[in-house]
């Protein structure tokens, strides 16, 4: 609390303000002083600013390069990827093409092991095969033999019956005239070439495993025709009558060939004596000829 009459309540004290001090005056000073302070702070701020700026654009350069470099890297890392899928399905196809040359290879040991199999299975069948065929040979020439015998014997029975011959079938025997006798146009068998028919009948009728062919013929004398029906009648009736003396029907047939095969030339009364004949052929049945020719030939 101020006194009265104190400066505070006195009518002649006059307040300047602090603007109207003079120069060099301590008011002044603190001003400039104020002021130079808030230079240098902003001036610090600035600077500060600045050098904060710089800085941040250094970071923010380097934020850049490390994102080119992360880019890079995701991109090699991308190729890198890329890569190992490639190499994967390069080692999955490897894989697969080494199981499946394994597979070759066993299917190849399997069928080399199979085709040796069967090449010694057709070794050993061959080498069957090969015994059997000289089996077989030796059978043959057993039978041959044994056929070459009886052919012998059976020449030697028949020679004395009529003219009996070999040839490469068999054997033919040819009764001629002197033998067999036909009346003329007749195919009947005459009760006097009856005996004879039936002596070759007994010796034929023992045999086994051959084929007896009657086959007639005639002279020249009269068409082709004509004496193809008599040879083939008179062929017949000598078959028909060693049938009805005891041979089995199933291993003897007939045929006429008429003039066309005559055993001598010639048109006189002998050649035509001759030719005007019955053969029979006895061939072994196991022989097989499609067609069988005269067996005087």
């Amino acid at each position: 609390m101020h006194k009265e009459g104190g400066p505070m309540n006195s009518p002649n004290v006059i307040l300047k303000p602090p603007g109207d001090e003079l120069p060099g005056k301590p008011g002044r000073s603190a001003a400039r002083t104020s002021f130079l302070w808030v230079v240098i702070g902003l001036a610090f701020v600035v600077i500060t600013a600045f050098y904060f700026l710089r800085r941040l654009n250094r970071l923010e350069l380097q934020v850049a390069g490390l994102s080119k470099q992360a880019e890079q890297t995701n991109q090699s890392l991308r190729q890198i990827a890329e890569k190992s899928d490639v190499a994967l399905r390069h080692a999955s196809q490897a894989e697969a093409n080494a199981q499946q040359a394994a597979q070759l290879r066993d299917q190849a040991e399997t069928a080399k092991a199979k085709s040796e199999e069967e090449a010694e299975v057709a070794k050993q069948q061959a080498q069957v095969a090969r015994n059997d065929a000289t089996l077989a040979q030796q059978k043959a020439e057993e039978y041959r033999k044994q056929r070459e015998e009886e052919l012998n014997r059976l020449q030697t029975a028949l020679s004395q019956i009529a003219d009996t011959r070999r040839t490469a079938m068999g054997l033919i025997m040819t009764l001629g005239s002197k033998s067999i006798r036909f009346d003329f146009d007749r195919s009947d068998v005459r009760p006097e070439n009856r005996e004879v028919l039936s002596r070759i009948a007994g010796v034929l009728i023992a045999l086994k495993g051959y084929s007896i062919y009657v086959y007639g013929y005639t002279d020249d004398i009269g068409t082709q025709e004509y004496n193809l029906k008599l040879s083939q009648r008179r062929a017949e009736a000598v078959r028909d009558y060693l049938v009805q003396a005891g041979l089995d029907p199933n291993i003897i047939s007939s045929k006429g060939f008429g003039k066309s095969d005559p055993r001598v030339r010639g048109e006189g009364p002998d050649a035509r004596a001759i030719n005007r004949r019955v053969e029979i052929g006895i061939v072994d049945s196991r022989l097989r000829f499609d067609e069988l020719p005269p067996l005087g030939k």
